[in-house]
């Protein structure tokens, strides 16, 4: 499994991304393999405020629905459109072109409580 070093995660299996101000955020390769093919993901809150843990969409898979839990808070500035028709991305590219949102960082104290590529690996028992 693939558990880049210049990234953050959470307990919840996100991943981030911080570039300045804002985060990219996906679901990580163990989230995918667990999930297995991932077949829809459905992101409604683009301009929206979440917090941090706030649920922001959902990932479907053929045989479950898993919800996408925000790792800060901030606003939704951006989704994926590559998703909309190509939701298999996330599979094949988890920490590239399979993301799932941009947004704005509300919280800069939150971005040192995510986990590191270390941290993240003792987790999953990886």
């Amino acid at each position: 499994m693939n558990f880049p070093e210049e990234l953050k995660y959470t307990k919840d299996h996100e991943w981030v991304r911080i570039e300045g101000d804002v985060a990219y955020v996906g679901i990580t390769d163990f989230a995918q393999r667990e999930l297995g093919d991932i077949v829809y993901v459905d992101i409604d809150t683009l301009d929206k405020d979440v917090a941090q843990e706030e649920v922001f969409g959902t990932v479907e898979a053929v045989k479950t629905v898993s919800d996408l839990f925000s790792p800060l808070s901030g606003q939704v500035l951006e989704i994926n459109e590559k998703l909309d028709g190509s939701p298999e991305l996330v599979n094949s590219d988890p920490y590239g072109d399979g993301w799932m949102i941009k947004m704005s960082i509300g919280n800069q104290a939150e971005v040192a409580e995510l986990l590191t590529a270390d941290a993240y690996r003792e987790l999953v028992g990886a």
